[in-house]
């Protein structure tokens, strides 16, 4: 049976999609790439993400670039720079993940409520 005839073919453990959803899902590669609206250099990137590290943003950075939703240049000043920005196939995830961060902010307040009452409840037993 071919992947494309088989619907259930994008939950198995070897499509394709997985390990690019897990790189596009993560939280600090959705705020590398809000925060790369215009380019910017390294540590730009991190005095605007509050409490990244050096080695995870560096780490997102790269599997960005891998991944082509970012590119990195270098920049011929001393000491040499390094800037990055968006490429089309990144900012052809600006709609759909805006969507998202919109639904995040509107109902933000309604999760925590519920997240409240949830760890409010006696053990299940």
């Amino acid at each position: 049976m071919m992947e494309s005839d088989d619907p259930d073919w994008v939950f198995r453990a070897d499509c394709p999609s997985r390990p690019i959803l897990d790189q596009i899902a993560d939280k600090w590669s959705l705020m590398i790439m809000a925060v790369l609206a215009e380019p910017r250099r390294f540590n730009e990137i991190k005095r605007r993400l509050e409490g990244v590290t050096q080695r995870v943003l560096t780490q997102n950075l790269r599997r960005l670039e891998r991944n082509g939703m970012i590119e990195r240049r270098v920049l011929p000043t001393s000491p040499v720079g390094v800037e990055y920005s968006m490429t089309p196939l990144g900012e052809s995830l600006r709609e759909p993940f805006s969507h998202l961060y919109d639904w995040t902010v509107t109902h933000a307040d309604e999760i925590t409520a519920r997240q409240q009452a949830y760890d409010a409840r006696p053990p299940a037993g």
